[in-house]
């Protein structure tokens, strides 16, 4: 016997949040429910899961906008990495994601490595663009100079 129920949260092959699906009696009652991924179809679980994606929305577009400022505060300056170098301008080691992460550090930014896009790292001196994915939606640009120490 299938019963109607609303999805609180996604569930992954049965729909997203916000939908209204058929499933399993026992699939409600043993899986859904006590997880509270979903509810039974009122007028009361509308309202509250309204409510829910309101707040979601609300604080979705606080982090955007603080993401928005994080990237701009990376934009604006440039971040001077010193480094060993040997002839022709190329470094005994190289310079790596954690080397900006501390190099942010000291301007007072605060990134994960992970958030660095850094293809490889870099071997020689010079100026650098480097991207820097501060949220899904943003991402900013670091402009990195090696210098030799």
């Amino acid at each position: 016997m299938a019963i109607e129920v609303l999805l609180m949260a996604e569930v992954k092959d049965v729909g997203t949040e916000g939908d209204v699906v058929r499933v399993a009696e026992g699939f409600a009652r043993n899986y859904l429910f006590p997880r509270k991924l979903a509810a039974p179809v009122t007028a009361a679980t509308r309202r509250r899961l309204a409510k829910i994606q309101k707040e979601r929305e609300v604080a979705r577009k606080n982090e955007l906008e603080q993401a928005r400022a994080k990237a701009a505060e990376i934009e604006k300056n440039s971040y001077t990495v010193s480094a060993k170098a040997g002839s022709e301008e190329k470094l005994f080691g190289s310079v790596t994601t954690a080397d900006l992460v501390e190099s942010l550090k000291q301007h007072g930014v605060e990134v994960d490595k992970s958030q660095i896009l850094l293809d490889k790292p870099l071997k020689e001196l010079g100026v650098y663009d480097v991207k820097v994915k501060v949220h899904p939606e943003v991402e900013a640009t670091m402009k990195v100079w090696i210098v030799e120490d």
